[in-house]
This record gives structure tokens, C-alpha cells and sequence, in this order.
């Protein structure tokens, strides 16, 4: 049975974008598995505290993440 981990930074999805990174990471996988494995499909989300995720040494937090969807520099 498939697991996939979407790993986010806390703060930066609302619970409906969540469970719509639920349902849409669920269809992609049972595209390529079969519909017969959407029951043993399984999909988690690890929120990380802002400020406990960095890129090239750069902690970001929720507030860049947010700025960076927005098209604006973090």
C-alpha cells in the first residue's frame, strides 16, 4: 500500500487546503495505481514549526512561505 508524506511548514495551508492536498495527491497516485488501491492509499501531512525548515541556511516561516505564493520575495 502506497504512503506519501507531504512534509508543509505549520501556519501556511488552511485544514480545506489540506484535504483538498488529500484528495488531489490521493487521485494522482490511484491514476497510476489502479482505483482498486484508493482504499489502501494512504496520505499524511507533517507540519514543521516555523522556523524549523531552512533552504541554502535560510529558516523560513510561515510568513515567507505565504509571501513566496503571493510572488513576493521572502
Amino acid at each position: 500500500m502506497p504512503l506519501v508524506t507531504i512534509d508543509v511548514i505549520k501556519g501556511v495551508f488552511t485544514p480545506e487546503q489540506k484535504q483538498k492536498l488529500i484528495e488531489k495527491v490521493t487521485d494522482a497516485m490511484v491514476a497510476v495505481e489502479g482505483e482498486n488501491l484508493r482504499p489502501v492509499t494512504w496520505v499524511r501531512i507533517n507540519e514543521f514549526e516555523s522556523g524549523d525548515w531552512a533552504i541554502g541556511g535560510q529558516r523560513l516561516s510561515a510568513g515567507d512561505v505565504q509571501a513566496l505564493a503571493l510572488g513576493k520575495a521572502a
